[in-house]
């Protein structure tokens, strides 16, 4: 039996290559460096590694040139125009995400000396992660003062999975992805120094749902290629259309690799997680999962659908149909009735799914380009909404994300109103923000692709998703504070810089939107 030599093509793998390297760096550093070391040296390897891996997108991508795109791996691997803009969001994205992990300011908030608010301190994890919850060894590693920094080789890991999910070329290779950036994020989601139990409790639900999309998905592509004799989206592309194998075993397949990878971008019916994981994981990681994850399997939805079985669209698109629209209005309706700001952009996010996946059922190429401008302008958002959260305390030190008491928040800290109300209008779709462009672009593509009833849908369900953002700003602004109000801890510039770049990057999206429109419509077709 003649076994071929597998060839790597280190080039155009070098963005992988970098960001999953210096994750193994980063588990020598954490085995080897003592510890006060450790915190300075992850931070800036972690960063380094994404501005780098950024760097070698953009250098890949002016190698493309006219052409379409490139294969890896022995064909594993598609190194094109999409693959490559949702790379580099991912990174971006990456970047901000670590700059918030890395946040250990002390904070204050110019209180008089008396107040227990000059004492909180913004690190969002828990000292000792293996410790349990209330115990005396936790209660000793926070007096010692522990930092924890396996936080970031974690977070590189997952960075490096969801590199390789979008520019996948067959079903074991995206499988493999998928686990790569799930795993990681399994255990970072149970890592909050605040409200341990929930953290865990948050953790262990993501990773059994996780668990059972991942077997859907499995089994979907053991479908797959039961039908088709490969586990390559082009060769099941060509056995699709030329007829060939059992037209079951092809529906079948997509079905159950259509329910794995609708977990991982959160739409209904596999939606319980969200709302759940991210009011428990620690504030930072939710704000890096919620853009990322989503970014990533968007991508390899895409993928699916553009490359592997468009000639099933009369198949696929139905249900899709049906998931985009209950996804819109479950998402915008149970946002409506929640208490907390982390679990209602739970729900946003939710219905921001619906939305995103008008563009991919649109089935054109101004869906595909309109669903990458998408992502990119909801990944910034998103980050920096969770990043104010974030800034929010009570007096005992901890995040404070009950609604009710927000109430007077933007009065009394009006930047910071402002910037929330700044991303939530986002979210709300108003113009001169990145939100109105991109929503107005995914439904422009669908009613070109003939899915007229579904904008009408996404257009009403954002119209009802606009109250429960207005209320928040109603609330911070024209409301009362209460006696025992939270207040907003002065971050040190890594929050800072993250907060003051999502908000300018949501705001010039809106006001200048086509550079990256452009940009999205120069990628907008499949190698």
């Amino acid at each position: 039996m003649n076994v071929p030599t597998p060839s790597v093509e280190y080039w155009l793998l070098s963005p992988m290559l970098i960001v999953l390297g210096a994750a193994v760096v980063g588990v020598l550093v954490e085995a080897f460096l003592p510890r006060r070391q450790r915190y300075g040296a992850q931070v800036a390897l972690s960063l380094a590694a994404l501005v780098a891996a950024f760097v070698a997108v953009v250098m890949v991508s002016r190698d493309l040139g006219g052409g379409s795109g490139f294969t890896a791996m022995m064909g594993s691997v598609a190194v094109d125009r999409p693959a490559l803009f949702l790379q580099g969001t991912i990174l971006l994205v990456g970047v901000l995400g670590v700059l918030l992990i890395g946040e250990r300011q002390i904070g204050h908030t110019g209180e008089h000396a008396d107040n227990t608010a000059d004492s909180r301190g913004l690190d969002a994890f828990t000292p000792q992660a293996s410790a349990i919850a209330g115990s005396v060894d936790e209660k000793l590693a926070t007096r010692a003062g522990i930092t924890q920094t396996e936080v970031f080789p974690l977070t590189l890991f997952a960075v490096g999975g969801m590199l390789l999910f979008p520019a996948a070329n067959d079903l074991l290779t995206m499988f493999i992805a998928l686990e790569v950036l799930s795993l990681p994020l399994y255990l970072l989601c149970g890592l909050a120094r605040r409200r341990r139990l929930l953290s865990q409790e948050s953790a262990l639900k993501y990773f059994l749902l996780g668990a059972f999309s991942s077997a859907f998905f499995l089994y979907g592509a053991a479908m797959l290629y039961g039908y088709a004799g490969t586990m390559s989206l082009d060769g099941i592309a060509e056995a699709v259309s030329s007829g060939a194998g059992k037209p079951s075993l092809a529906l079948v397949g997509t079905g159950l690799v259509l329910v794995g990878v609708l977990f991982k971008v959160g739409a209904v019916p596999f939606h319980s997680w969200i709302p759940d994981v991210y009011q428990g994981a620690p504030t930072p990681i939710t704000a890096f999962m919620s853009a990322a994850t989503k970014i990533a399997a968007f991508g390899a939805m895409l993928r699916l659908f553009y490359v592997a079985l468009p000639e099933l669209h009369a198949d696929w698109r139905p249900v899709l149909w049906a998931i985009a629209i209950l996804t819109m209005v479950v998402g915008t309706i149970t946002a409506v009735t929640q208490t907390d700001v982390k679990r209602m952009l739970g729900y946003s996010a939710v219905a921001h799914t619906g939305f995103i996946l008008t563009g991919v059922i649109a089935g054109n190429e101004a869906g595909l380009s309109s669903t990458l401008f998408y992502l990119f302008a909801y990944g910034f958002s998103t980050v920096g909404a969770f990043a104010v959260v974030s800034l929010v305390r009570d007096t005992a030190g901890e995040e404070d994300a009950t609604m009710s008491r927000w109430a007077g928040l933007g009065k009394r800290y009006p930047v910071v109103g402002v910037v929330f109300s700044l991303f939530l209008l986002a979210f709300a779709g108003i113009p001169l923000t990145s939100g109105f462009v991109s929503k107005f672009a995914v439904f422009k593509a669908a009613g070109e692709g003939g899915a007229i009833p579904l904008v009408v849908v996404g257009v009403i369900a954002s119209a009802i998703a606009a109250y429960f953002y207005v209320r928040v700003i109603v609330l911070m602004f024209f409301t009362d504070r209460p006696d025992d109000a939270p207040v907003v801890v002065m971050p040190s510039a890594l929050t800072t810089a993250v907060v003051t770049v999502t908000a300018a990057v949501t705001f010039a999206l809106g006001a200048l939107p086509q550079p990256l429109l452009d940009l999205a419509n120069s990628a907008d077709r499949f190698f």
